[in-house]
């Protein structure tokens, strides 16, 4: 299961729970581009931690996806203007 699931079931479990609210500002913070302490990660348990390490991980890996997608996309479009 990936990781982004695995903090969404966390989160919902017990959302009042200091280590949710971590993650879900770390969620939030990810996606919104803002910034987030990364101090803040330590105030996690170790496997909240290592949860918070996977998303940060998908989440790159998913925004290098994204952005080979709209290339991809770009580049059809500029390609059927030249015919």
């Amino acid at each position: 299961m990936n990781a982004i699931k695995v903090a969404r079931r966390f989160i919902e479990t017990d959302p009042a729970d200091a280590s949710s609210k971590i993650l879900a500002r770390l969620v939030l913070a990810l996606e919104s581009e803002a910034s987030f302490e990364l101090v803040t990660l330590y105030d996690l348990d170790y496997k909240s931690f290592q949860l918070a390490m996977d998303i940060l991980k998908e989440w790159r890996l998913d925004r290098y996806y994204a952005s080979k997608s709209k290339l991809y996309d770009l580049s059809v479009q500029v390609s059927e203007l030249k015919e």
